[in-house]
């Protein structure tokens, strides 16, 4: 679990974060959404620690981040895995040496077993028989699981996920989705995801952070986002024409059943 508590953040003397306090539970699917401009990717890069808050505190399964040493921070970055938007993957790398790569840097394993872990994270996201192509030679979607093994390699306790389904088909988006979302459970992985794709809100979303300029707005989940009078969030979230025709549908299926 990972626990933000009254976190707030300045630029130049300009607040971008006010005082938000959130929770990220472990095993879930967590995700942060809000528009562009709206914090969440501030919000993201503090819980990582690649940003510093002038306020809060950040808490890892109970240890406060901003009171570690640097001993202790680089033994907390070796329980974290990140999925970067670009997918960040090496060009000069095969799908086997772009995943065996953070093994190569951090793990204690001996090399046989780093290669037999590399084998396994590749099968597990799916890509049996790519091992040796390179990042060049595969598709958009296939590069973002070679992403996910390679985020998954270290057998990270925490994951975060910096807008996982850009540039992606709809039909891959919920691909990606439904894999981020097996391994959090079959892991026990506390996940984090910045997003804006309303799918994955709708598909995924076990625990939701809507940051509207600076602030934590609305926290809930995807069944209970439908219920939401908050206007910025409605607005946000429902502002395609079929996602306001589907949260009409519901309101009239939870009026039914109120009335039963």
């Amino acid at each position: 679990m990972i626990e933000a508590k009254n976190i707030s953040k300045w630029f130049d003397g300009q607040r971008v974060l006010y005082d938000i306090s959130a929770t990220f539970e472990t095993g879930k699917t967590n995700l942060i959404i809000g528009q562009s401009g709206s914090g969440k990717t501030v919000f993201m890069k503090c819980l990582i620690g690649l940003l510093s808050p002038e306020e809060g505190t950040i808490l890892y399964d109970g240890r406060k981040f901003r009171s570690m040493n640097e001993q202790q921070k680089r033994a907390l970055r070796t329980e974290i895995g990140m999925l970067f938007q670009g997918s960040a993957l090496f060009d000069n790398e095969t799908v086997f040496g772009n995943v065996l790569f953070p093994l190569k840097m951090f793990s204690p394993l001996s090399h046989d077993e780093q290669v037999e872990r590399a084998h396994f994270c590749i099968k597990r996201v799916g890509l049996n028989n790519a091992d040796d192509k390179y990042p060049s030679e595969i598709s958009g979607g296939m590069q973002k699981r070679v992403a996910i093994a390679r985020a998954i390699a270290l057998n990270p306790k925490y994951l975060f996920c910096d807008e996982p389904n850009s540039g992606l088909d709809p039909r891959t988006s919920i691909m990606i989705d439904e894999l981020l979302s097996d391994i959090t459970h079959e892991y026990g992985i506390t996940t984090i995801i910045n997003t804006h794709d309303m799918n994955s809100v709708l598909g995924i979303g076990e625990n939701i952070v809507f940051i509207n300029k600076g602030h934590c707005d609305w926290k809930g989940n995807d069944h209970n986002i439908f219920r939401s009078t908050n206007e910025d969030l409605n607005n946000f979230v429902f502002a395609s024409k079929l996602f306001k025709e589907v949260k009409t549908f519901l309101e009239r299926e939870y009026e039914a059943e109120e009335d039963v």
